[in-house]
């Protein structure tokens, strides 16, 4: 099989990862290839957040802040933020068309999304994407700087892939998921 069937097909999760990551440069050079997803009208309706440092503070109050936490009660919101170096808020930013619905636009930056992880993780970098319920909160929102009309489809936490476990994951039953008409 292909480098790229390989690739995808022993991609796994890394809800651990070391302190390094990737630079400026090579997340740019990473993007290039994952904004090359099936993209109706070339609209380009995402974008990108780099979060480092005591940014991913900021993101972890906003957590606490959605989930009805008082001020000196985001501690744990807080350490879920710094669970990796480096975040990349994936940014759902939708452009105005009469031929490209809502959610098609959404399903491209999904698909950049995940062409990014497996980028990613293709170049050595540990990666997991994390959701949870209040990704499209109002004060996660506004700690983002989200634009009217955007939402956050999540993070991606990246760092270095931690040695020890490398399991791969179970394979589907292809055949349980593939139907004809």
């Amino acid at each position: 099989m292909s480098e790229l069937y390989n690739a995808i097909r022993n991609r796994r999760s890394f809800s651990k990862v070391t302190e390094a990551t990737p630079d400026s440069a090579e997340l740019e050079h990473l993007l290039e290839a994952a904004g090359r997803v099936a993209d109706h009208s070339s609209l380009h309706p995402w974008r990108v957040i780099a979060i480092r440092g005591e940014s991913r503070t900021k993101v972890g109050k906003s957590l606490a802040k959605a989930d009805g936490k008082k001020k000196g009660e985001a501690d744990g919101f807080i350490r879920k933020a710094h669970r990796a170096e480096l975040l990349l808020a994936v940014v759902f930013s939708p452009k105005p068309s009469h031929k490209v619905p809502s959610w098609e636009q959404e399903a491209v930056a999904s698909g950049v999304a995940h062409s990014l992880s497996l980028l990613l993780d293709d170049a050595g970098w540990g990666v997991l994407w994390r959701t949870g319920p209040h990704t499209r909160a109002k004060p996660v929102a506004k700690a983002h700087k989200l634009r009217k009309g955007e939402k956050l489809m999540g993070w991606l936490y990246v760092g270095g892939k931690p040695d020890g476990d490398r399991s791969a994951r179970k394979t589907i039953a292809a055949a349980d998921y593939l139907s004809e008409l």
